[in-house]
């Protein structure tokens, strides 16, 4: 990763404004309420496709600078068309992206420089759950494992409390490991 001598520039991050929200929020802490939405649509078999574009945050509607598609799909052997990652690793790349940039920000507010981050999230299942042949065993996953590779001008000690830092921090990792209400509704 190349990174920029701008002092408020470190691992890609403005850390004057990464400051700047963390004050605005302290002074303001309703500031800090969003809503996340995605739409779905089925496309064919168990092929289908969410929209992100629209959100609450800092008191008022918003929306991304675009819209963004991302399609899910089982395998073949699945019954799937296999055309798009399975809905549960999307899971595992929204654990890992959360993780990724939580340590990439406070690695910046420490004042260190990083130059490879690189993590590999492995999620163990049994489909004996999904498919219904044993209602004993768990729909979801039974362990989720995140291993990371993370190298920068800080010392091991410094670069795995980063780390673990993240991980305290990681909203993701907070809904995966604590028990979050999900309304569903026709």
């Amino acid at each position: 990763m190349t990174t920029t001598t701008n002092d408020s520039m470190r691992n890609g991050v403005d850390t004057a404004t990464l400051f700047a929200t963390l004050d605005a929020v302290k002074a303001a802490p309703a500031a800090a309420r969003f809503q996340f939405r995605a739409t779905n649509e089925w496309l064919t078999g168990t092929h289908n496709r969410s929209t992100i574009h629209g959100f609450f945050g800092v008191g008022e509607e918003r929306a991304h600078e675009r819209a963004f598609d991302l399609d899910a799909d089982h395998p073949a052997v699945l019954v799937g068309g296999d055309n798009a990652p399975t809905p549960v690793e999307h899971l595992l790349h929204a654990l890992a992206a959360c993780l990724t940039a939580g340590l990439v920000n406070i690695a910046a507010a420490r004042g260190v420089r990083l130059t490879e981050v690189r993590s590999t999230v492995t999620g163990d299942i049994d489909l004996n759950g999904i498919l219904g042949p044993d209602p004993a065993v768990r729909n979801g996953f039974e362990r989720v494992s995140v291993r990371f590779s993370v190298a920068g001008d800080a010392p091991d000690e410094v670069l795995r409390a980063i780390v673990e830092q993240s991980r305290e921090r990681s909203a993701v990792f907070d809904m995966l490991t604590n028990h979050v209400p999900v309304d569903v509704e026709v």
